[in-house]
């Protein structure tokens, strides 16, 4: 019971993910086949798909994080000592930790202290600052993320490997054992 939970919460972003992304093609899917169908459409159909779509795109941004996936230019530290290094990227994974908290500082204050409470979206008549959440919500959920890979890398002393870095040292590997074949 105890690892299903802990499963669940690790793949938290990953399921919610999967769950929006189906929930907005299938609502524009639904979309298309009432207007060309039917003439009609749900009035608040493509807005809710927006929203979907950008929570999807923000939690999107979460599992990046989770999967050490975003983008960084760390090959300049690759030249210097690998002490240099190791404090060079606990450095800009921490100014980023930082950037992120001072935007949840930022986006929580707006949506819940600035934005007017008479803003509601325009066919659901949803107040905005439930939309806006998403903000808030990611960038914490971010840096828990980089935190915990934070931790795995450099108190637990295990390789947190990009996806997309392990693809490419797989197809090397599968390369290199069909050279060695012929």
């Amino acid at each position: 019971m105890k690892k299903t939970v802990f499963r669940v919460l690790d793949n938290l972003e990953s399921y919610l993910c999967q769950f929006l992304l189906v929930f907005f093609v299938v609502l524009l899917f639904i979309q298309i086949v009432l207007r060309n169908l039917f003439s009609g459409s749900l009035a608040w159909g493509d807005e809710l798909a927006t929203y979907a779509f950008v929570w999807f795109a923000y939690m999107g941004a979460v599992y990046a994080a989770k999967m050490s996936a975003h983008n960084r230019v760390t090959f300049q530290f690759r030249f210097f000592p690998r002490v240099v290094e190791k404090v060079c990227n606990i450095f800009t994974d921490l100014v980023w930790v930082g950037f992120n908290l001072y935007f949840v500082y930022l986006s929580y204050d707006f949506a819940f202290n600035r934005m007017n409470v008479f803003w509601k979206s325009q066919t659901m008549g949803i107040p905005m600052k439930y939309f806006y959440m998403i903000l808030p919500l990611a960038f914490l959920l971010m840096s828990i993320r980089i935190l915990q890979n934070m931790y795995v890398k450099h108190v637990m002393h295990k390789q947190v490997i990009d996806p997309e870095d392990a693809q490419i040292e797989e197809m090397k590997r599968k390369q290199n054992n069909t050279d060695n074949k012929t």
